[in-house]
Order: structure tokens, then sequence, then C-alpha cells
């Protein structure tokens, strides 16, 4: 049984337009604030739904293991609550790896993607051994040491003062059960890579140019495995470029919508 998701649900184009539904998928640390300049920009034209996934922000926390699919899963249960047929599907770090197994899952639902920042590999053995030791040490300690070392990498040190709050903001109010449930089930996922090369529609890859977690190689690498994809590297920005340098984001986001409801 999928938990009931919180989630954001902004705007309303209306039965005249052809607009595209947007579905914003968060990553790890983070909750459905982090979208707040995407709901703000789209849901004038556009209906845009931000969840908080199970584990995170006002969504029910599941502790044990979250995999990628329970998220996936989670996911395609709300959109059909929302009656929500198609849509535009875009994901962050972990929500990226999400976005890929919804693809894997229901494809002919989604009508472009955005791949921000992530990457399409399996976990390797020394990744799974980090994903589980920070797991219990988030269950051990709490979020705030965590947040406190990994901010300046989650967003570039010479990021705006207001957005490291927000980030770090997001990062303490995470429940430590939430996280370590998904750190495991992250350390378990399939690697996406051959299903890269099958997507049919439109792909948005983008990454922050200083983006340490997932360089731009990683970005390259998708580009070039997808049959349709624009990548954009942003300038300025590490791994949230959505929030970093959200104007950029936008208009890299906006080019893809344009040219789904085309």
């Amino acid at each position: 049984m999928s938990p009931f998701l919180a989630y954001e649900d902004k705007g309303d184009a209306g039965v005249d337009t052809p607009s595209t539904p947007l579905v914003l998928v968060h990553g790890h640390p983070f909750d459905r604030t982090m979208w707040t300049p995407q709901l703000e920009a789209f849901s004038a034209t556009r209906r845009v739904i931000a969840p908080d996934l199970r584990g995170y922000g006002a969504s029910p926390v599941v502790p044990g293991i979250t995999l990628l699919s329970d998220f996936a899963r989670d996911l395609e249960s709300l959109l059909d609550d929302l009656k929500v047929e198609t849509f535009v599907l875009a994901g962050l770090s972990m929500g990226g790896q999400i976005v890929m197994e919804c693809y894997a899952r229901f494809p002919g639902r989604i009508r472009g993607l955005v791949l921000a920042d992530t990457f399409p590999a399996a976990e390797t053995p020394e990744g799974k051994r980090a994903r589980g030791a920070m797991a219990d040490r988030l269950l051990r300690e709490g979020m705030r040491g965590y947040a406190d070392e990994v901010l300046e990498k989650m967003v570039a040190p010479y990021a705006n003062a207001q957005v490291k709050a927000h980030v770090h903001r997001m990062m303490t109010a995470t429940s430590p059960e939430g996280a370590a449930a998904a750190l495991r089930g992250r350390a378990e996922r399939p690697d996406y890579r051959a299903l890269l090369t099958r997507v049919t529609v439109p792909t948005l890859v983008v990454v922050g140019a200083d983006d340490a977690y997932t360089p731009v190689a990683d970005a390259e690498s998708m580009h070039t495995a997808l049959p349709d994809s624009t990548l954009r590297v942003i300038d300025g920005a590490a791994h949230m470029p959505n929030l970093e340098r959200p104007g950029e984001f936008n208009e890299a986001l906006g080019a893809l919508l344009a040219r789904v409801d085309g």
C-alpha cells in the first residue's frame, strides 16, 4: 500500500490549452520546496505537481528500506488519484533516478523527461557500503552534522546565502529514518544505462558546471546514450542548479516544455 503523499498542485491551464502537466521529483535529503522557483515560474501556464517523497517533507516516514521502485509506485498512485494521465517528468539527483525507474514502469504516460544532476549506473560495492554506513550514521546522530558537511557540495560555496539557508533547512528538517531508508534502497538500484538508449521522448539533461556529486561527464554520457536529448550545463551552479541559477534552469526547462506542447 502506498503512503499518502503530501504534495503541491499549482496552476491549471484549463481544458482549452494544450499545456502538458509538469511533475517535479525532489532529491535527497530535500522536500518539495526544492522546486519553489519552478512551481512559481510554470504554474502560470500549466498544472505543476511537486510531491514530498515517502520519508521526506510532510509525507509519511516508512522506516527500513525504500527502493526506487517504491518511490515510483507512490508517484504512479498519486498521479492516478489526481487524474493526471500524461505529463513531463523531471527529477534531480535521486529524483532523476526515480524518474528513470518511472520511465521503466510506465513509459506510455511520460511525454518528456528532465534528468538533472543525476546518473544512471548501478551502485558499486564501495558505494553500497558507503550508503549503508551513512544510513547508520544518520539514525545514530541525526541530520545536522551531515547537513553542515555537505552543504557546500549540494550548492556551490559561492551560492546565494538565502539559497544556502533554504537547502540547509530542508536537509536538517528531513527525518533520519526516511533518509536512511532511501539510502539503503538507493544502494540496491538497477543500472538504467540500457534503458536510456530506449527512451523515445524528448529529454533535457541538465547539470551544474561545478557539480562534484554528478559531474558534467556523467551528464554528457547520458546525453550521448539518449536518442533525443538536449544537454545544458549551467555555469555558476553545483548540484542544485534549479535553485542556484533558476533563470537559466527555467529557460532550459521551458524550451523542453514548449517542444512537448508543440
